[in-house]
Formats: C-alpha cells, structure tokens, sequence
C-alpha cells in the first residue's frame, strides 16, 4: 500500500490542486492519497472562504481518499508552525509513504541544502545571522543573507539562493523539510514545479489560477470567470454553498470586533500573542484607536519588518486568544488527535489501516473526544470548535443556527473511489 500525504489549504480545491494530487500520485505510484487541510482559518490569517466540511467534500470528490483536520493551533502561526503540525501529523498516522508539495523551484536539491542548513546551524553561519541581526535586519532577512553567504563559501554556487528564499511556496517546502529532517521520518519527500500564475495574482487568465484570484471572483459573484479555473466538481458544490449561506466569508467580516479587542486588550495581554515582540503591541493598539476599519489598521500597522500576512496572523490569535504559553504547552511532538473531515471508501480501508499502526486518538463524530482521558486533547480540540463557531459567526447567516456545529454535523462520506 503506496500512500502519498498532502498538506494543503484548498481554498477552495481549484485546477491546481487537482494537477498536484494527480501529479503526486503519478511520480509516487500511490494508489491512496491523504490531505491534512486548514479548518475555519487559514495560514495566511483570515477566515476560511468556505467551511471546513465544504472543502473536504471538494478534496473527496476530486479524488482525495482521506480528509483530516489540522488544528487551529498550528493552522494560524507563521510557516514554520503550520508545517511542524501538518509533517507531524502525517507522521503519527503511521502509514504514509510520501509527502507531495509544489514549490517555485520545483527540485529537492537546493531545499534541502537550505533546511539541513538551519536545523544543523554550523557555527559559521551562526556568526553569520548574528551579524545581520545585529545590523538591524529581520530574521527572515538575516536568515536569508547568511545563508547565501555561508553556500556561496562553501562553492554552492548552482542555485540562486536569494531567490529561492523570497518565494512563499519554497520557503514552505523548506519548512517541511526541516521537520522531517528533525524527525529523522522515513517519508519520502518529492515536489515539483507549480502551474499556473503566482499565489498573489488576482487574475484568471487559464484554467489554472491563484487561490487568490479564485476568491476575490467568487466575492464579485463572477461566478462563469471562477468556473474556468475549478473543477466541474467544485465549481457545482461552490454553487450548493452559495445556495445555502448566501455569502462567502472575508476578514472583513470582523472589522468590528477585532477593533473592539485591540480597543480594549492590555499590553501585557497582547505581547503575550503568537508573532507579537516588543513595539509591535504599541503599533496595533494605536493604529487599533486611529482607524475604525480593520484593513486600514493592517496596512497601516505592516512594514517589511511586520508583513501583512503576520499583522493578520496575530489578529485571528487575539480572536482566538491563542497565545504563546497556550501554545507551548498543546505543542507536541506528535499531534494528539486525528479529526476526520471527509472520506470515500478507500479512505475508510486508510482509517483501518491508521488505527492498527498509530496510537493516536481518531475523532470521527466530534463528542469522541470526551471519551479520551486527557485534558491536553480536550483543550486544543475545543479550540478548533471555537474557530468553527466563529467562521459561521463572520458568514452572518441570521437564519440559520450557525452555532456548535462542531456537535452537528458529520464527516463528508463519498461512495466513489478513485
């Protein structure tokens, strides 16, 4: 049994996504395919377009065998988090062969020298980043000229390395490659080159476009535009959501309650966040008392030291009031549950599978959770519901009892196999 695991956003599951699960199944032979996805919230630190339920059956129907949830904990930090729970737990599921992720460069070589890099920090590159940092730089900044340095000395000069850096798909792959290295795994890491424009462009010019594109067309409600770059699929459940919730759900949608908080939370409070270090409080809670509008508080309160990405990461932990001692202690090595969003039937035969080779607790319907003797799992679980009951309460749909729906509803079951 050749399983290749996938860790992923699909926000929603667009042409993309398809070409990576089909590709990775291809160059890996994997018969079965298993995503770890965002739930309520995403890395980039906003609400989820669609609910979590909503793109599990989209990842189902596109031919993922098995959907599992990665917790909110680790869903809303900086990259090097959101990877250390996705890698930790396809780990701990005990039956994965592969890890499949797209990334700008498209070859393994130059990630890896960049991720045992870090993890190892020979001294010289130590000496190296102390140097940047103390002339100011951020760590990112710092990271990426010592390292470019430290390669260049040592006669890496194949790859451009600068480059590599700045691009988000392969900063996350190095991620990645980080903690399987630190884990010593056996998953056999492969990737290759993304399809289609950049993560940021707004357009959709082919069949296969940004995430991001996808979004702002489905907040346009240009929907015939959208329906290019899905999948039949997708583009048919999309319609069944807008159906049903009449809205898709935006930061936006939180505008008010996030100034409250920044309005009314101390300093102490606030520098205790993920992402939060000294003088950035200053800069949220003033820009929190200037402007009325949570956008113009973000761009406002981002520079290159503090990115946008960041400022809205910090902004979902306030939500969430997911701060660093919280995080410090649910962190673990190994994630201590399996949330189960979505299956077809070779995801259940994977389910059986993960129970004979992992001892870790799976959560089918949710209150399985309360028959687990342990307060750790009750905690981070429940912060997944909270998310949950939050995202419905940004959607605004009035009508509908958008509460504990955690409790309510079921893992998406497909009788297709692929």
């Amino acid at each position: 049994m050749k399983v290749v695991g996938l860790i992923a956003e699909y926000n929603p599951f667009h042409n993309g996504h398809l070409y990576h699960l089909e590709k990775s199944k291809e160059i890996t032979g994997s018969k079965y395919s298993i995503a770890i996805i965002s739930g309520s919230f995403v890395q980039r630190g906003e609400p989820s377009f669609i609910d979590k339920w909503t793109k599990a059956k989209m990842a189902i129907e596109n031919g993922i065998d098995l959907v599992i949830e990665l917790p909110i904990i680790y869903t809303v930090q900086s990259a090097e988090l959101f990877a250390l729970g996705g890698i930790n737990l396809l780990e701990s599921l005990g039956i994965v062969n592969y890890i499949s992720f797209g990334s700008e460069i498209g070859i393994l070589e130059p990630l890896n020298l960049l991720a045992k890099l870090f993890v190892e920090e020979p001294n010289e590159y130590k000496v190296l980043l102390k140097q940047y940092l103390e002339k100011g730089l951020s760590f990112p900044m710092a990271r990426s000229k010592s390292s470019v340095e430290f390669l260049q000395n040592r006669g890496f000069s194949k790859y451009n390395f600068k480059d590599i850096l700045k691009s988000p798909n392969n900063i996350l792959a190095i991620e990645y490659l980080k903690i399987l290295y630190k884990l010593n795994s056996d998953i056999i890491p492969i990737t290759f080159s993304r399809q289609g424009t950049g993560y940021k462009d707004e357009h959709i010019t082919n069949t296969i476009a940004s995430a991001t594109a996808i979004r702002k067309k489905g907040f346009e409600n240009e929907f015939n535009v959208m329906k290019n770059a899905l999948p039949p699929t997708s583009f048919n459940i999309l319609k069944e959501y807008i159906d049903k919730y009449n809205s898709f759900n935006k930061l936006d949608n939180y505008s008010k309650i996030l100034v409250y908080l920044l309005r009314t939370v101390n300093k102490e409070k606030l520098l205790q966040l993920m992402d939060v270090e000294t003088g950035l409080e200053n800069r949220l809670i003033n820009f929190g008392l200037k402007y009325n509008d949570i956008n113009l508080i973000i761009n406002s309160t981002a520079t290159k030291r503090y990115p946008k990405t960041r400022i809205q990461r910090i902004l979902i932990n306030l939500l969430l009031y997911i701060n660093k001692i919280t995080f410090n202690r649910l962190n673990n090595p190994y994630s201590r549950y399996i949330r189960v969003l979505g299956m077809n039937q070779n995801g259940m035969l994977l389910l059986r599978e993960i129970k004979r080779n992992s001892n870790i607790p799976v959560i089918n319907r949710f209150t399985d959770y309360n028959q687990y003797n342990n307060s750790y799992l009750q905690e981070m679980i429940l912060y997944d519901k909270i998310a949950t009951d939050l995202f419905f309460l940004g959607l605004g749909s009035e009508q509908l009892n958008s509460g504990n729906k955690d409790f309510t509803t079921s893992p998406y079951i497909s009788k297709n196999t692929w």
